[in-house]
């Protein structure tokens, strides 16, 4: 595979999570599978599989106050009709009191070509001790 498909892949990336940071479920929607599986805090632990976790979250009313997330450090590896993409996601917030914060988290991104095209079809998230 070229440079132009690593380079696709991590806009891929990119645009999951925007997708997340503006709370669009139709745009995170387009680019997942729908039996995506995942590790993530907030699942405790435990392998989250289907999209009816994600959604409670995206259903939670948005707070109307910015934040944006970019892609530090990324190594893409593909394998075939598969892609595992690696970053450190650093994130941006301004809380109810106007004030900056940052923090980061660990993430894996397993992306497969279905169709022509590349969907998300695993995650594995953590944050750094």
């Amino acid at each position: 595979m070229s440079d132009s498909t690593e380079t696709t892949l991590l806009k891929l990336s990119q645009q999951l999570l925007d997708s997340i940071d503006q709370q669009d479920w139709e745009a995170y929607t387009r680019l997942c599978d729908p039996n995506l599986t995942a590790f993530e805090p907030e699942a405790l632990g435990h392998l989250v599989e289907g999209m009816a976790f994600h959604e409670f979250y995206f259903q939670m009313h948005p707070t109307g106050r910015p934040k944006q997330s970019t892609i530090v450090s990324p190594h893409v590896r593909i394998m075939g009709n598969c892609a595992v993409v690696t970053y450190i996601r650093v994130s941006q917030k301004i809380d109810a009191d106007g004030g900056a914060h940052s923090s980061a988290s660990e993430e894996t991104r397993v992306w497969q070509k279905q169709t022509g095209d590349w969907q998300h079809v695993h995650f594995h998230r953590s944050i750094p001790s």
